[in-house]
Formats: C-alpha cells, sequence, structure tokens
C-alpha cells in the first residue's frame, strides 16, 4: 500500500529532524515562549490589556451625566470578562484552532459579560445601563476578537517552522504512534514535532512509514533521560505494552518536568466530540453519545439540503443552460455525464456531471495506484477545454443538485463511489463501509482537507468517518464555507474533489 499524504510529505522533507530546536538564542527563546503554557500567559496578558482599552474607549466615546457608576462598571467589565474567558475553555487552545471559531468564542463571552453589567448598572441605578452595555459589548468584541484571532494567526504561522514546533515523545511505538507521527509530520498546523518514541517492547519500525524516520529512545521508565536529550516539551501517550501503573508514573513524572501530556484514549474511534465527562465517585466515565445517521437532526439535514438544493437549482438555472449548450457545441456527446456510485446503506444511484471529456474514451485502461482512491484525471488525459475549465471552477458538479433534490446526495457527506471500487475497498481498507452510514455527499471533510482526486483511501476513510462520528448542523456549514472558499480560488485539477 502507497504511504500516506502525511509520509509523502515526510520524506520530501526528509527525515524528521530530531533534537532541540536547532539555531541561534533567539530561535531558541522564540520556540519556548510558543509553548502551549507560556503562551497562554501571553493570550492572558494581551486579553487584559485589550479589555482595559475597549472598556477606555467605551467609556470615552459618549461621556454621560452622573458617570461615576459609569466608570466604576467598565472598571469591573475586563475582569468579569477575564473571569468568564477563564471558565470556558476556548477553541484556540485545541492543538488546531480556527479563527472562526475564535470570533464566535469571543462573542459568546463578551455578551454575556455585557447581559451581567444591564443588571449591574440596573441594581445600582445606572441612568443608562443599556447604552453603556451596548458600548462595552461593542468595543470588547472587535477589540478581542481581533486580538485573539491576529495572535492565533501569528502562533499558528509561527509553529509552521519545524524549529519552532514543539518537540513531543510518543509513549507507544506501535501502530496508533506510527499514525500519530506520520499526521504530525504532514500537518504543521498541530505545531507538535516528534522527536522520539519511549516503549519497551517496540514494533518492527516500516521502512515505508514516515514514523521509521522517528527513533525509539527507551521506555517509559526513561523520560526524564529523553527529555533532557531531545528538549520534549509536550508528551503524547499512545499505545503501547506498558501496564497502566506504569504510565501513570509516566504522567506524574511529566508533571514534575512540567511537560504538557495528552493522551488518545481505549475505544477512541467511537468517541466523538458528544461525549460528555462524568464521575463515579474519584472514577472518572466517559457518557458515549454516537451519531444516529436516523435521527430527527438528519432529518432536518436532509429537508435543508433539498431547500437549498432547489433553491440552487432556480437561481444556477441560466447558467445551467448555458453550460450545457457549451459542452453539446464543443465535443460531440450528451451535454451531462452520468455514472453509477453508490451511496447510503449500499444503494446505487446515477451521480450527474457536465461532461467534461471527449466521449470516445483513448485507447488503454486506467491503473489505480497502489492505496490511492480513484479521481482527477484518469488515464490518457481527455479532457476538452470547456471540460478543463468547468473542473477548475467545480460548476461541472452543479447537475449534482439534482442529486439532492431527489435524495440520492446531501450537501456535505462523504464522495460516492463506483460500485467495483466499493467492492475493492470494502475489502482492503478497515471501516471503510462504515461511510456508508449517511448519504453521500457534493463535498466532504476529506475534501476540504486536501484528500481530492487521486489520494491516499485510508485517509479519506479516517476524515469521512470523523466528520460522521462529529456530525453537526455547523460542522456542515463549515465544511460549506471551507468549499466556496476553495471553489473562489479556482484550484488546479491535482487539489479538486473530482472524485
Amino acid at each position: 500500500m502507497a504511504p500516506s499524504p502525511a509520509a509523502t510529505h515526510a520524506d520530501r522533507t526528509g527525515t524528521i529532524a530530531l533534537g532541540r530546536p536547532g539555531g541561534d538564542f533567539v530561535a531558541k527563546g522564540i520556540a519556548r515562549l510558543l509553548d502551549p503554557h507560556n503562551w497562554s500567559q501571553v493570550r492572558l496578558l494581551l486579553d487584559v490589556l485589550v479589555l482595559y482599552l475597549a472598556s477606555s474607549a467605551a467609556l470615552f466615546a459618549a461621556p454621560l451625566t452622573g458617570g461615576s457608576v459609569n466608570r466604576w462598571l467598565a472598571a469591573t467589565f475586563p475582569p468579569l470578562t477575564l473571569i468568564i474567558l477563564r471558565t470556558r475553555r476556548g477553541p484556540d487552545e485545541r492543538l488546531q484552532a480556527s479563527g472562526l471559531d475564535t470570533g464566535a468564542h469571543v462573542l459568546a463571552v463578551v455578551s454575556i459579560a455585557a447581559m451581567l453589567t444591564i443588571a449591574a448598572d440596573s441594581i445600582l441605578g445606572g441612568q443608562h445601563p443599556v447604552t453603556l452595555a451596548l458600548r462595552l459589548w461593542l468595543f470588547a468584541s472587535v477589540y478581542l476578537g481581533l486580538a485573539r484571532i491576529v495572535l492565533l494567526s501569528v502562533r499558528s504561522q509561527a509553529v509552521r517552522n519545524r524549529r519552532l514546533a514543539t518537540p513531543t515523545l510518543i509513549v507507544g511505538a506501535g501502530s496508533v504512534g506510527d499514525q500519530l507521527v506520520n499526521r504530525l509530520a504532514g500537518d504543521v498546523r498541530y505545531g507538535l514535532r516528534p522527536v522520539g518514541f519511549l516503549d519497551s517492547d517496540p514494533l518492527p519500525r516500516s521502512a515505508a512509514a514516515g514514523a521509521a524516520a522517528v527513533p525509539v529512545l527507551g521506555g517509559p521508565g526513561e523520560l526524564a533521560d529523553a527529555v533532557d536529550r531531545t528538549g520534549a516539551r509536550h508528551v503524547i501517550l499512545a499505545f503501547s505494552g506498558a501496564p497502566d501503573h506504569v504510565l501513570v508514573q509516566t504522567v506524574n513524572e511529566c508533571q514534575k518536568l512540567d511537560v504538557g501530556v495528552s493522551l488518545v484514549p481505549r475505544l477512541f474511534e467511537s468517541i466523538n466530540d458528544r461525549a460528555t465527562l462524568d464521575h463515579i465517585g474519584g472514577l472518572p466515565v466517559l457518557t458515549l453519545r454516537p451519531t444516529n445517521p436516523r435521527s430527527w437532526e438528519f432529518a432536518v439535514k436532509h429537508s435543508l439540503d433539498r431547500a437549498f438544493a432547489l433553491l440552487g437549482l432556480i437561481a444556477a438555472a441560466p447558467l445551467m443552460a448555458v453550460i450545457a449548450i457549451a459542452v453539446r457545441l464543443s465535443s460531440p456527446g450528451p451535454a451531462l455525464f452520468r455514472q453509477r456510485r453508490v451511496g447510503r446503506d449500499g444503494r446505487e444511484f446515477d451521480v450527474l456531471k457536465f461532461r467534461t471529456m471527449r466521449a470516445v474514451p483513448a485507447d488503454g485502461g486506467f491503473a489505480l495506484r497502489a492505496g490511492c482512491a480513484p479521481g482527477g484525471v484518469e488515464g490518457v488525459d481527455r479532457r476538452t477545454p470547456l471540460g478543463r475549465f468547468l473542473r477548475e471552477s467545480s460548476l461541472d458538479e452543479l447537475p449534482q443538485l439534482f442529486n439532492v433534490l431527489r435524495g440520492d446526495m446531501s450537501l456535505v457527506g462523504p464522495r460516492p463511489e463506483r460500485p467495483e471500487f466499493v467492492e475493492q475497498f470494502s475489502g482492503e481498507v478497515r471501516r471503510y463501509a462504515d461511510r456508508h452510514r449517511v448519504k453521500s455527499g457534493l463535498t466532504g471533510w476529506a475534501q476540504v482537507n486536501g484528500l481530492r482526486g487521486q489520494t491516499s483511501i485510508v485517509d479519506r476513510v479516517e476524515w469521512d468517518n470523523y466528520y460522521i462520528q462529529n456530525w453537526s448542523l455547523a460542522f456542515d456549514l463549515r465544511i460549506i464555507g471551507l468549499t466556496i472558499a476553495e471553489v473562489l480560488r479556482l484550484r488546479s485539477d491535482e487539489l479538486r474533489p473530482d472524485a
């Protein structure tokens, strides 16, 4: 099986760099500053400065009579907002945070603080409680939101430099540990740089895997020595043969060494964002809430799919008519291309696209590369000039709105595949058939993460199943937004969702 995109990336950039971040004293200082613990202090300092600046601007923007109460409320608004911020974990504390999520989180926190300010001002007998609170809400939302987004962008860009990423040790040199290293090596946005494994009984290293470039530095008992040798600032506990009491000791030692700790939980494939942490006595218990594709929530999703598909067809009807005529005139053959695909519950249907290739196939067949999904240009390039433009702009996908309207597909979901490849992948790729729990989509989480065309089928399955496990209407809106952003950039053929 071909290596994943992460492994391929590691091969292109050479072996994974080991040891402490190279370079001068300044680079090491910046790397230490970007450490999650230190960075949280920087974020707190920025929050304090920005909130008091916003509060001052709100107070002096339109001075009111009887301003002593107003000045008191303006002075207490920043610490009140900070308390709410500290009691709610923000999305910018995640390994991969987005500016959109950060902005929404800031808006929610500032709104709560503003409502409390209105209540306090009314109790104290302020003359203009709503006016002051609205100004505080407006200035704080804009100032704090922009500051947090800029800070997030600065850190995200900085950690893309491998010298500034956090050196990370992986406890457990098995398949899950390999997967972690390949993901971290292939996507620098996580800001974690693998520098070594700790495992007393590691599995044999695979030369084809990107993880093969990361050495095994010993067992969990040699954590302190490994941290000293590599300068590691973070440890991830994957699956290993070490007993639980040894791993608990490892966590305790990480705390003594002031090293951050993350862990991959057992049954991780069944855990999603809906899981809740409870306690029975002192024993933590995760309550699992799996996604139910037969629930009323999915019924709402499919109703919205059809409504938006109908509106889209009405709005795009003139454009689709022009494209259909242009396709017929550009080369012999029908305007629409139909191909058998497999959707929800294994049901087959005909997917519709505008024809982008010459109707008569060229000589020679298409041989699918091992480990890759089909898609894009298969075999000899038979695209017409118009077809090339339609693919680059994704306009060839517009007729699939009819598939959505008929109920064959959804706006968002795993991309459907041809029956012959479904049969092949179902026998070769673990959990491939799980994708058929939901309707296929015009776009999906795998596609907006770069898994388009002839890319790793294993990675596609992982991302598609992640989408199903963590589905929500907000998640769908996020994927649609990311898809629109990519379409507007007229991505190249190698990067388009052509599966």
